[in-house]
């Protein structure tokens, strides 16, 4: 089996395009949800409450390198099936670039993400605050019950500027780099560091492989993600210098090294302060604010962190077409 950089490139363009058109349709056998299962069903094999510390740590780490053989092998075989038998038996090539172009649309959110936050933002607009806090409980983890309309916009905003990297531009890069392999990976990383990533008693030690492997994939494309945010914000005609600034001043001020840099970016850009505390499962959790309260956040807000979102992706894949004439001059893996 051989293919060019050529067919990464047009099958990553297409699955943005088809992620845009359709995001993730109800009811189809999503990769993601599919990881999920597996997480959970392999928790309960290997997380027992009496195993000590160490051997939590190890079962967890088993955990991770079990998902990742899995996810890796599984994507693999179906690209590798694709190009085998277009080659020997269809005669045509186009095939296992559809085929790259399905999974790797699998691997970006970037639809879903908009949907989810207009689900907040539009009966937030018509003032219905329990519609939109019910929407909004559905993508964060924080309780939900006690947020005003404010309170309610802010977790939205938070959570499109979070995942512009998670959801979006880190999944891209890693489809680049690696294909539908390298972006089903970083998924199966983000999923299980959504799953048993947690620092609380259940997962401090069970978790810990999955937490700081997420920490490590998502390092470098957090901090790309953030610049690509900033010059998005002067396309956009929203506050670029003050992006840039609080970027420089908050972009750590998270218990994550990477959640922090887009969240300060768009609060930046939106001149709106975002975090502060929150209350997890009743108990209260002390953060940092990040940004500055230039102005109070509004509904509107939820539909310009939208915007911000797609265009650092375009930016991104923008700066891809710039560079694609060097992968198109033979170069194959």
């Amino acid at each position: 089996m051989a293919f060019g950089w050529y067919d990464v490139i047009i099958s990553v363009y297409a699955a943005f395009l088809i992620d845009c058109i359709f995001g993730d349709p109800q009811g189809f056998p999503h990769p993601v949800r599919l990881m999920g299962k597996l997480i959970s069903l392999l928790e309960k094999l290997l997380l027992h409450k009496k195993n000590p510390w160490w051997i939590k740590r190890i079962l967890g780490g088993l955990l991770v390198l079990i998902v990742l053989g899995l996810t890796g092998g599984i994507t693999f075989g179906i690209v590798f099936a694709s190009y085998y038998f277009e080659g020997k038996y269809l005669g045509t090539k186009y095939i296992s670039i559809f085929v790259m172009s399905l999974l790797n649309a699998t691997c970006i959110a970037s639809r879903d993400l908009n949907d989810a936050a207009m689900k907040v933002c539009r009966p937030l607009l018509k003032g219905n605050v329990e519609e939109a806090r019910q929407a909004v409980s559905m993508i964060v983890g924080r309780d939900t019950k006690s947020l005003d309309a404010d309170g309610i916009a802010r977790a939205a905003v938070e959570t499109v500027a979070e995942n512009t990297n998670d959801g979006v531009v880190a999944p891209v890069i890693f489809l680049l780099i690696g294909g539908p392999v390298g972006g089903m990976l970083y998924k199966a990383i983000n999923t299980m560091d959504s799953m048993i990533g947690y620092k609380n008693h259940k997962y401090m030690y069970f978790g810990t492989a999955a937490a700081k492997l997420d920490d490590i994939a998502g390092f470098v494309p957090a901090r790309i993600s953030a610049i690509l945010m900033v010059v998005a914000a002067w396309f956009l005609r929203y506050d670029s210098a003050n992006a840039w600034r609080i970027f420089l001043r908050d972009r750590y001020k998270h218990a994550s090294p990477n959640s922090a840099q887009c969240e300060s970016v768009c609060a930046g850009a939106l001149e709106v302060r975002l975090a502060g505390d929150a209350y997890y499962s009743g108990q209260l959790v002390k953060k940092e604010f990040i940004g500055d309260p230039i102005r109070e956040i509004s509904p509107g807000d939820i539909i310009r962190a939208c915007k911000l979102m797609y265009f650092t992706v375009l930016l991104l894949l923008a700066l891809l077409a710039m560079f694609t004439p060097v992968f198109l001059r033979g170069i194959k893996i």
